[in-house]
Formats: structure tokens, C-alpha cells, sequence
């Protein structure tokens, strides 16, 4: 499955963290992230991470952008609820986009947790109904 990671600045040590105690899992799908995320969860990891621009460069519309072609099966977004105006901003669209391609989302770590250990448990295989190529590397 491809898994899309984002976090605002002040959950990234969060996604850090997350993605240390779930590497196993995570491992064994196709990751990819805005820049300077995807570039701390690598070095802290060793995950083979695609990145894309930084958030603020344009990074969370390009995986939005791959949302809505059907390239992403999950969404980890760690958002911060305190950037209401700045970050509300990018949140709102690919929320929007996920509902509507129905890809799962997780904003917090709570449901994160939930949605990768379903992931370990393969309750994702309907993805592979909707994403035809689940292996196929995000580019």
C-alpha cells in the first residue's frame, strides 16, 4: 500500500516517535512524505521515504495531488489544532479528497494507531479493489 505521512511543525517529533514504533509494520508498504517530515522519519528510521516539497512549498498539495488519482491508500496526517487558520488551510482539501476517494485518514496518533495495526492485520485489502498496483512505488 502507498502511505502518505505528514505532520505540522510542532507533531513531527510525534511522527517521529510513531513511525520508530511502528517501523515494522510500516516497512513493508510504500512511503512517501512532505520534505522535512519524510526527511526526519529516514534518518531517524532507515524508512526508504519518497519526499516531496515541503509543506509550505507546495509538498502536502502534491500527495493531495496523488489522492486524487487513486496513488495513496492511507493518509497519517499529525496535525497541529492550534495552526487553526495557516493549517486549516491544507487539511480542509484533503480531507476532502479522502472522503471522496474514500481513502482512510488519521489526524491524531490514536487513530493512526488504529488504522496501522488494522493495516498489519490486512483489514486494508479492499484497497486493492480500488488501487489495483498496492506495490506499485510512489513517483
Amino acid at each position: 500500500m502507498n502511505i502518505a505521512l505528514l505532520a505540522h511543525d510542532k507533531k513531527k517529533e510525534l511522527m517521529v516517535q510513531f513511525c520508530i514504533a511502528y517501523c515494522g509494520i510500516l516497512s513493508k508498504h510504500n512511503l512517501c512524505a512532505t520534505g522535512t517530515t519524510g526527511r526526519l522519519i529516514s534518518e531517524a528510521t532507515g524508512l526508504e521515504i519518497t519526499r516531496f516539497l515541503p509543506g509550505e512549498q507546495g509538498g502536502d498539495q502534491q500527495i493531495a495531488a496523488r489522492i486524487a488519482y487513486n496513488e495513496i491508500d492511507l493518509v497519517l496526517f499529525f496535525r497541529d489544532p492550534s495552526e487553526t487558520v495557516a493549517g486549516e488551510t491544507e487539511i480542509i482539501p484533503m480531507l476532502s479528497l479522502c472522503d471522496t476517494h474514500n481513502v482512510p485518514i488519521a489526524t491524531n496518533i490514536a487513530t493512526a494507531e488504529i488504522l496501522v495495526n488494522g493495516l498489519a492485520r490486512g483489514d486494508f485489502s479492499w484497497r486493492e479493489n480500488v488501487n489495483p498496483h498496492p506495490n506499485q512505488p510512489i513517483l
